[in-house]
C-alpha cells in the first residue's frame, strides 16, 4: 500500500523571489512582452524560483488619470491601452508562460485583460504562471480604484487570489487590495508562503506612495504571516513626455523619477529585508527561507486558530 506524501511533509525550502521594478514600454504591447520576457530569462539565470511583476505592467497602468483627468487626451491614451491590452488566453500572455516554461520560473504578472473577440470592457489582472509554462489562472482587482473606474471592470474571478508553486502556495492582491481586511483574509485560506503585492508607478500627489507600499506590505506580511514581494513599476521618460501637459505635472513626475524609487520584500514579520530604492536594476532579488513562516504563523493564524469568522458573519447580511 502506498501513500501520497503530504506536501508539507518535510522542511520548507529555501527559495529565491525577485520583484520587478522595472520601466514598462508606455503603451506597447509588443515591446512591453518582449521585455517581461527578457526580465524572466533574467530572473532565472540569477536562480529565482518566483517573479513579481508591478500592477499592469504589459502594457501599462492607466495613470494618465491621475494627472491629466477625464478628457479628450485621457480618451485616447484609453482607446490605444485598449488597443494594446492583452487577451487570455492569446499569444502574449501565452509567450510569457513559455519564458516561465524555458526558465523554469514561477511568475505572477500584473496585465491590462481585455476580454477576448470584445470591443469594451477592460480589467486590472494578475495572471498566475508555473514554472512548467502552464497560466494556473488569473485574479481580477476587485474594485477598480480612482481613474481606473473609466476603464477597468469589477473583477469577474470571485475571490480566487492565489495559486500553488513547486514550493507551497502563493497569493497576490493588486495595489490597494492589499490592504482589504476582506482580500487579506481570501489569501489567508490559502495558506500562503509568499504573497504578491503588485504596485502602479505612482499615486497622485495627495498620497505618498511609497510610505503606503512600505505600510500595507509590512502589515500584510505580519497578518498573514509570509513574505511579501511588492513590485512597483517605474516611470519612464517617455510617460512623462506624453502626460505631461502642465509643467507641474512635469515637475512632480520627474521629481518622482529621479528619486528612483523601487521594490520592497518584507519577512513573515513585517521587516523590510530587501529594497531597490536609488537601485537602477530592473530587479531586485531576496533569498529567503519558507520555514520562516511557520512559527509566526502557529502564534497567529487568522485563517485558523486566531479568527473566529462566525462571530462576524452578521456584519454580512443584508436585511
Amino acid at each position: 500500500m502506498t501513500s501520497k506524501t503530504p506536501f508539507f511533509a518535510q522542511e520548507l525550502k529555501k527559495i529565491r523571489v525577485a520583484a520587478v521594478q522595472a520601466e514598462p514600454a508606455f503603451l506597447d504591447l509588443d515591446a512591453t512582452t518582449e521585455l517581461a520576457c527578457e526580465l524572466i530569462r533574467q530572473a532565472s539565470e540569477k536562480g529565482a524560483d518566483l517573479i513579481a511583476f508591478p500592477e499592469a505592467f504589459v502594457p501599462s497602468f492607466p495613470n494618465w488619470y491621475e494627472s491629466l483627468w477625464e478628457g479628450s487626451l485621457s480618451r485616447q491614451f484609453d482607446k490605444r491601452l485598449f488597443l494594446q491590452s492583452v487577451e487570455v488566453p492569446g499569444s502574449h500572455i501565452n509567450a510569457i508562460a513559455e519564458a516561465c516554461g524555458r526558465g523554469s520560473i514561477n511568475a505572477v504578472i500584473g496585465i491590462n485583460e481585455r476580454l477576448p473577440g470584445t470591443t469594451g470592457t477592460m480589467f486590472n489582472t494578475q495572471v498566475h504562471i508555473t514554472r512548467d509554462g502552464k497560466i494556473a489562472g488569473k485574479h481580477q482587482k476587485y474594485v477598480a480604484t480612482t481613474g481606473e473606474r473609466l476603464v477597468h471592470g469589477p473583477g469577474q474571478t470571485g475571490h480566487y487570489n492565489n495559486f500553488m508553486t513547486d514550493f507551497g502556495p502563493v497569493s497576490a492582491l493588486i495595489c490597494g487590495e492589499n490592504s482589504n481586511p476582506l482580500a487579506q483574509y481570501a489569501a489567508a485560506l490559502s495558506y500562503p508562503v509568499v504573497h504578491v503585492a503588485s504596485w502602479p508607478a505612482y499615486f497622485g500627489p495627495f498620497v505618498p506612495m511609497h510610505h503606503v507600499i512600505h505600510t500595507a506590505s509590512a502589515g500584510l506580511a505580519y497578518s498573514l504571516k509570509c513574505f511579501t514581494v511588492s513590485a512597483v513599476s517605474r516611470i519612464s521618460e517617455e510617460y512623462i513626455n506624453a502626460v505631461a501637459i502642465r509643467d507641474s505635472v512635469r515637475e512632480y513626475l520627474t521629481d518622482l523619477r529621479e528619486q528612483r524609487k523601487g521594490a520592497m520584500i518584507f519577512n513573515p514579520l513585517g521587516q523590510l529585508i530587501a529594497c531597490g530604492d536609488g537601485n537602477d536594476e530592473d530587479l531586485l532579488f531576496a533569498d529567503i527561507d519558507l520555514n520562516d513562516v511557520l512559527i509566526p504563523k502557529m502564534v497567529q493564524d487568522t485563517a485558523g486558530h486566531y479568527n473566529r469568522p462566525e462571530l462576524f458573519a452578521d456584519l454580512f447580511r443584508r436585511d
